[in-house]
């Protein structure tokens, strides 16, 4: 799966810090979903997508064979 998390993230000008307190997640765990090594929770998805003001599919996209 593709994701243009980094790309939201910058237009907002949150670090992976930023985003990770505003969803109660790691630092790491937004590092590893931009690096593609993590596919979030369904729910992790959509409080991304509330975060960004964007549908879900704007930020990750299903790749030829996933």
């Amino acid at each position: 799966m593709k994701n243009n998390l980094k790309v939201h993230r910058a237009i907002k000008d949150l670090t992976q810090e930023d985003l990770a307190k505003l969803l109660g997640v790691s630092r790491q765990t937004i590092n590893s979903i931009e690096k593609n090594r993590y596919v979030p929770s369904t729910l992790l998805a959509l409080k991304l997508s509330k975060v960004f003001e964007v549908h879900v599919n704007e930020i990750f996209e299903l790749e030829s064979g996933d």
